[in-house]
C-alpha cells in the first residue's frame, strides 16, 4: 500500500469540488484568431517607432510614462485622460495617431504595474535627457490630462506637485503652469470640503 495514495484521491475530489466552485471545470473559450492585417499594421508602427533616433525614442516613452502617471494618480486612468494623452502625443510629440494609442497603451500598462520607485527613475531620466522648455510642456500636459474628467482632485495636485518637483522646476514656474488649471483644481477642492462638513 502506498502511503500517499489516500491524500491523492482527497486531493483531487478536493480539488475537482473547488475546480466547480471557482467556474473553472468550465471548458475555457480559444481567442480569436488575429487579423493578420490587424497584427501587420502593429508592425508597422512598432518598425516606425524603432526607426527613430534613440535619444528622441526616449524622450517620447518618458514623457508617456509621466503623462500615464499623472493619468493614474487616482488608480484609475479614463477614458478622457487616454484620450488627451494621445492628442498630446500627436500634437506636442509629432506621433501619428497610430503610433499615439500604442505608445499610450504601452504607458498606461507600465504605469499600472509600476510603482513609485520607477516613478522617479523614469521622471528623473527624463528630467537629465529633457530641456527646461520641455519639462514645462510635460508638466502642462500632465495638468491637461488630469483635467480631462473635468477637476483635479487633490490626490492629481499631489501627484502633478511631486512631477514638478522631480523635474527640479523653479516655483515661479511651477506656479505659472498651475494657475492655468487653477479653477479646475479649486473647484474640485471646494467640492471635496463640502463632501466632508
Amino acid at each position: 500500500m502506498r502511503p500517499f495514495a489516500i491524500l491523492k484521491t482527497s486531493v483531487s475530489v478536493t480539488d475537482m469540488s473547488f475546480r466547480r466552485f471557482l467556474g473553472l471545470d468550465q471548458p475555457v473559450p480559444r481567442p480569436p484568431r488575429a487579423d493578420p492585417s490587424e497584427t501587420e499594421t502593429v508592425r508597422r508602427i512598432v518598425a516606425s517607432l524603432e526607426s527613430m533616433p534613440p535619444e528622441r525614442a526616449r524622450l517620447l516613452a518618458g514623457m508617456a510614462y509621466i503623462l500615464a502617471r499623472a493619468a493614474n494618480a487616482d488608480f484609475e486612468i479614463s477614458d478622457a485622460e487616454t484620450a488627451t494623452m494621445e492628442r498630446v502625443l500627436v500634437e506636442d510629440a509629432g506621433l501619428d495617431e497610430a503610433q499615439a494609442v500604442l505608445v499610450v497603451e504601452m504607458a498606461k500598462l507600465q504605469a499600472r504595474a509600476a510603482g513609485e520607485t520607477e516613478d522617479y527613475l523614469v521622471t528623473r531620466e527624463f528630467r537629465q535627457a529633457a530641456s527646461l522648455e520641455q519639462r514645462l510642456a510635460v508638466l502642462r500636459a500632465c495638468y491637461a490630462v488630469g483635467v480631462a474628467d473635468d477637476s483635479i482632485s487633490s490626490t492629481e495636485s499631489a501627484t502633478l506637485d511631486q512631477i514638478a518637483n522631480e523635474f527640479d522646476l523653479d516655483p515661479s514656474q511651477v506656479r505659472s503652469v498651475r494657475a492655468e488649471f487653477a479653477d479646475r483644481i479649486l473647484a474640485r477642492q471646494l467640492l471635496e470640503q463640502r463632501l466632508r462638513h
